[in-house]
């Protein structure tokens, strides 16, 4: 099987990759330089030699020198080491030199995708990307579409667009023509709860009709988009686990928060479908529509997968009963994980010897157990999805800002568009990419991001042997150390008494819970204490030890992030893990919320497993000596 060397991919840790890195920067910038010297050789340098002698011209570009060099010297002081294995925080990493290359080269070019004029050699990119990833994802080519944005919370808010669109179409089609066939008959609740796909053929059944498609034109002006009116497209889904952008989102797309319904998570941190069906249930009792359903591949505090497999059944199930909603998955964080799942000819692989497989090809090692069959079964139900938000930053490892939304059928783009893109479409035969803006939520973006993403996805193969292999890594990581963590229980910190003799102090460490991905969360307890507030302040006092705050990042051994479960978002989810702590479970209901640290390992380079020993060796060394540091010692 062809393979990818995940150390050619990166700068690396230490600058291994330096002399490569330079070589091509060099050559990419003389490349742009040589651009605008052959652009009408002929046209006289507007800068002349004897002008860039003068005073005025070297103060300026001395006081530019000076600018720079400042930059450079907070940028080294001060930024996160994402690329560094002790860094252990927010889902960041390395990039990839392909990608930060083609990023550095492309914004010297400065094209804006926003429109074509302004950027016709990246938006041609910006639309293969949405093709690859429509394809990584499982959806079928001739329908699918997707773009790059500018993060996931813009992603999300186009999911919420596209769903809030489509859900009031079939009222404004009734109230143009209730005679209209699809809707002729039907009961407002009938038309509240139709699913996708018929809606979607009305789209195009209403955009035959009349000429130059003046009734859909009419149509889509009574829906939501010309009325603004959204009372009765009812309440959106999610789980306890969502991104905070959905709150957001239905702020500035008028759904309003109280039609915001957070579904019960286990204490697996994964969406409750029994929770999802009785609040299903429930809001149909009461003649309330679904407006739709969020499912989280990749939840960004504890990296959990939702059953997705098992919300496009209850899906299924209901629009037998007649209720439905459009479907969409938040993968920002774990989408590109679906790559490990595909083999070299971009097959989705059978479960039935696939942990054998990725043991054999080095992609995870025999110790860990991934993935088990639920989180599997996840992942080839994607396709089921409406719409999928997936971040080419995150488990891409390109840089900043590069989100990216992928709809299954593109005919709800014309629900949302500001124009009228199928006479184009049907001239044109093919996506043309002078249409791009017509459909999207923001105006001008960095063409850059998506030279970024296409020239990463050109090196790295979506599959099992690039970007399989190279999460493939950071799954791995993440287990070794939630292993490391359960494995290792308890351990004793040592201090002196007033006399000066060695005392023990035991404390014992928890992991929240297994990951689905390459989130791991856990907390230090000292043995014996029952107080939740005790724990929560030495977890705190740590964070303190491993977050950046000023001075030098040099001289911080690890860096982390931590996070707070509280009743008020996820309920009882966290009372397993207390228990496990030996926490009473009476503050956590008395309203304090459980604080965690936090680490999301996208780290590639920790995959050989003496390297990794030594790591947890070092980790290990660092915690006691931390935890001595910041817990009073008492006195006898």
């Amino acid at each position: 099987m062809k393979k990818t060397d995940v150390g050619a991919l990166f700068l690396g840790p230490k600058s291994e990759n330096h002399k490569f890195f330079k070589e091509m920067l060099n050559f990419l910038i003389d490349e742009h330089i040589h651009w605008r010297r052959d652009f009408h050789p002929d046209d006289k340098p507007y800068i002349s030699f004897p002008e860039q002698h003068e005073k005025l011209f070297q103060s300026t570009i001395d006081r530019t020198q000076d600018v720079l060099l400042n930059l450079s010297s907070m940028l080294k002081a001060s930024s996160e080491p994402w690329f560094s294995p002790r860094y252990l925080g927010q889902m960041n990493s390395d990039i990839l030199m392909c990608a930060a290359l083609a990023y550095m080269a492309t914004v010297l070019y400065n094209p804006n995708n926003c429109a074509y004029e302004g950027s016709p050699a990246t938006t041609p990119m910006e639309i293969e990307v949405g093709k690859q990833l429509a394809e990584m994802l499982g959806y079928n080519l001739e329908n699918a579409w997707g773009h790059i944005t500018a993060d996931g919370t813009i992603a999300n808010y186009e999911g919420l667009w596209f769903m809030r669109n489509m859900k009031s179409f079939p009222l404004a089609i009734r109230e143009v023509d209730p005679n209209f066939p699809g809707v002729k008959g039907k009961t407002e609740w009938q038309l509240l709860n139709m699913p996708t796909r018929r809606i979607l053929q009305l789209i195009t059944d209403t955009e035959k009709v009349g000429k130059n498609q003046e009734f859909f034109e009419r149509c889509r002006d009574r829906s939501v988009r010309g009325t603004g009116e959204t009372d009765a497209l009812g309440v959106l889904l999610v789980p306890q686990s969502k991104h905070y952008s959905w709150t957001k989102a239905v702020d500035v797309l008028g759904i309003g928060r109280h039609n915001l319904i957070p579904i019960d998570v286990t204490d697996n941190f994964r969406m409750d479908i029994d929770e999802l069906k009785k609040e299903i249930e429930n809001q149909a009792a009461h003649k309330i529509p679904i407006l739709g359903v969020v499912s989280v591949v990749g939840t960004t505090e504890e990296g959990a997968v939702d059953e997705v497999h098992r919300v496009a059944e209850l899906r299924r199930r209901y629009e037998k009963q007649g209720v439905s909603f459009y479907y969409h998955l938040d993968a920002a964080y774990g989408g590109y994980t679906r790559t490990i799942f595909f083999d070299e000819e971009n097959s989705f692989m059978h479960y039935d010897g696939l942990k054998t497989f990725l043991h054999e090809q080095g992609v995870i090692h025999q110790d860990v157990a991934w993935p088990p069959k639920d989180v599997y079964e996840a992942y080839k139900a994607m396709p089921e999805a409406d719409s999928i938000t997936i971040d080419p930053h995150k488990m891409g490892y390109v840089p900043y800002p590069a989100g990216a939304i992928v709809v299954k059928d593109k005919r709800v783009r014309d629900l949302v568009s500001y124009f009228a893109p199928y006479v184009f479409a049907e001239e044109k035969g093919e996506e043309d990419p002078q249409l791009l803006g017509a459909y999207i939520m923001e105006g001008s973006k960095p063409g850059a991001a998506a030279a970024s993403v296409w020239a990463a996805h050109r090196l790295v193969p979506l599959n099992v042997t690039g970007y399989g292999r190279l999460i493939g890594r950071s799954v791995e990581v993440a287990h070794r150390f939630y292993n490391s963590l359960h494995k290792q229980r308890s351990f004793k910190v040592s201090y002196e008494d007033k006399k000066g003799k060695k005392r023990y102090r035991t404390f014992k460490v928890v992991p929240l819970t297994r990951p689905d991905f390459n989130m791991v969360c856990w907390a230090f307890n000292e043995v014996g204490n029952t107080s939740l507030r005790r724990m929560n302040g030495l977890t705190l006092a740590l964070f303190k030890k491993f977050q950046y705050i000023d001075g030098p990042v040099y001289y911080d051994d690890f860096l982390t992030s931590h996070t707070e479960f509280t009743l008020e978002n996820y309920g009882q989810a966290p009372e397993t893990f207390l228990r496990k702590l030996g926490i009473s479970t009476k503050g956590y209901t008395d309203k304090q919320g459980v604080w965690v640290l936090r680490a999301s390992l996208l780290t590639p380079f920790l995959d050989v497993e003496k390297v990794y020993k030594d790591y947890w060796t070092r980790f290990m060394k660092t915690i006691k000596k931390t935890i001595a540091e910041v817990t009073s010692v008492p006195r006898k």
